[in-house]
């Protein structure tokens, strides 16, 4: 199980760093394509699609790597054993409203599955959608490990 979630984050990786590259590429040349009065009206939506599946994917690997902003100034003073508990509470209440984003997102994205894309005519607009229960999914997943490895740091100490 070890294997199959490192190579998943190995996978998301790459993904949410080709989304972002094909984001700038498309963004830049539908620029160009408009300057050359050839609007390409669809890689802006296209871009605007790879973005929402960038954003989430990027938030669970900032997540995972410790890399969101967090205010530690009251918790750093904490005993150990308080810390651990506010630290616990706080991934029970991201956990919790990740799995209220997960099922209004997968209801969203079942909605939207009859709405067109803007510029893309034949293409749901689920595409978009999906990225809500996908990214709340993974970065739910990477609540749970935290507050697992959170659960072996106390038996440690």
């Amino acid at each position: 199980m070890a294997e199959f979630y490192r190579r998943l984050c190995r996978a998301e990786a790459v993904i949410a760093g080709t989304f972002l590259v094909l984001m700038v590429v498309l963004v830049f040349t539908g620029g160009v394509a408009r300057m050359l009065h050839h609007p390409l009206n669809w890689t802006i939506d296209l871009a605007t699609c790879l973005f929402a599946w960038a954003c989430f994917l990027c938030a669970d690997i900032a997540w995972r790597n410790h890399a969101l902003i967090s205010i530690a100034l009251v918790t750093d003073r904490l005993a150990p054993r308080w810390r651990i508990a506010v630290m616990r509470l706080n991934y029970l209440l991201i956990a919790a409203f990740l799995v209220y984003i997960a099922i209004v997102g997968a209801h969203l994205a079942w909605v939207s599955r009859a709405r067109a894309f803007q510029g893309i005519p034949g293409v749901s607009y689920s595409w978009v959608t999906a990225s809500l229960p996908v990214g709340a999914v993974l970065l739910l997943i990477t609540t749970l490990l935290k507050y697992r490895a959170l659960g072996r740091e106390r038996a440690e100490a």
